[in-house]
Order: C-alpha cells, then sequence, then structure tokens
C-alpha cells in the first residue's frame, strides 16, 4: 500500500531543499534540526516529523550531513529527473518563466515554447523557439517534454490544458487565475499571483 504523505508535509520540503543550499554555498557540512528551525521559522520537532516520514537521517546529538540531506530531498521530490517544461503563452509571464535562471538548478529545463500570436512566432527567448501552439501535440512528443506550464488568458487556459494532456504531458503548471480540469493521472498545481498579493494587502491593512 502507498505511503499517504500530508500535504503540508511535502509542501515544507522544497523549503528544506532550498534552505540545506544556502547552507551548503555558505560552507556549512553539518546542521541541526534547532538551527534548520531557526532558519526556517519551523519548529525542531516537525522538521524531525517531516524527515522521519520518508526513513532516517541525521544522526543524534550531532545533526544531519546538509550535502547528505539536501540529495536525499532532492531525490524524494524528483528533481533527478531533469524535467522537460513547455510554456504555453509567452506574454510577460511566459517570457519571464523561459528566462529564469534557477530553473537548471532545480533539475528543470525550458524546452519548448507556445504561441498563437504570430508577431512572436519563430522568434527566440533565452534561445528558445517560439512555435506556434497548432504544433503542440507533435512538437511536446518529439521534445518528450513532462510538464507544460499554463501562462495564457483565463479564457483560454482550459483548452490549452486539454491541449497538453492529449500531447501526453505528465503534470500541468496553472499560472492561469482560474480552475481548469484534468484527469486524475495528471497532477495540476496552480499559481494564483492574485492570491499572495491579497494575503499580503490583507496584513497590512491590518497594522
Amino acid at each position: 500500500m502507498k505511503k499517504i504523505i500530508s500535504q503540508a508535509t511535502i509542501d515544507r520540503l522544497p523549503l528544506y531543499f532550498r534552505m540545506l543550499r544556502l547552507a551548503e554555498e555558505e560552507g556549512l557540512q553539518i546542521i541541526s534540526s534547532d538551527e534548520l528551525g531557526r532558519r526556517l521559522d519551523i519548529t525542531p520537532e516537525q522538521i524531525r516529523k517531516d524527515l522521519a516520514t520518508f526513513g532516517q537521517f541525521g544522526r543524534k546529538g550531532i545533526g544531519y550531513d546538509v550535502h547528505e540531506l539536501k540529495d536525499k530531498i532532492g531525490n524524494i521530490l524528483g528533481l533527478q529527473n531533469n524535467w522537460r517544461l513547455a510554456i504555453v503563452g509567452v506574454g510577460h509571464l511566459g517570457g519571464a518563466l523561459a528566462n529564469y535562471v534557477n530553473f537548471a538548478s532545480l533539475g528543470f529545463s525550458v524546452a519548448a515554447l507556445f504561441d498563437i500570436n504570430k508577431k512572436i512566432i519563430g522568434s527566440e527567448v533565452n534561445g528558445i523557439k517560439v512555435n506556434a501552439a497548432s504544433q503542440m501535440k507533435r512538437i511536446i512528443a518529439a521534445k518528450k517534454i513532462d510538464i507544460g506550464v499554463i501562462t495564457v488568458p483565463v479564457e483560454e487556459a482550459q483548452g490549452v490544458a486539454d491541449q497538453l494532456v492529449a500531447a501526453g504531458v505528465k503534470g500541468i503548471w496553472n499560472f492561469a487565475p482560474t480552475k481548469i480540469t484534468v484527469p486524475p493521472s495528471v497532477p495540476l498545481v496552480n499559481e494564483d499571483l492574485s492570491i499572495g498579493l491579497s494575503a499580503l494587502s490583507y496584513h497590512m491593512s491590518q497594522e
């Protein structure tokens, strides 16, 4: 039976990975759950509980080997798979994502770009050619794309999601601020920028 991991634990794993990368860059070789918790504002108990979900890590009274723990969490997250991304919608946001320099260090690479705007089809962003959206199925298969990234207007999002699923992507990262539906076999993550800004506005308004 597949072990059920809470979403909260899964959401904290990238935080641990990022902080361990920073600690490694600082030259730290060993880090305690207390220090990791202090840096992340998470209790050491929660960190130990999260990590125990996936096995035995660290040595009591000594701490965690930074490089080893970073690599193990990276493997749990599947970052060793070198996932290939296709961005659909090469406007301001899509273009910014195509130029994002940290994808490679996280195990992702942008391999294809698509749009319906004839003015930008054929141009390049960060050395990647912008293809016509009508070529999506053929190019996604040819380039073995794993993840489709949706950065199109709301009214186009579901249609793009349907095309990506039909083309055979394994997961979808949706930036369009709308609900889209995909088969249960295709993991979907929604990234609504307005939610974060609205939450920030609320907290600022309470001051």
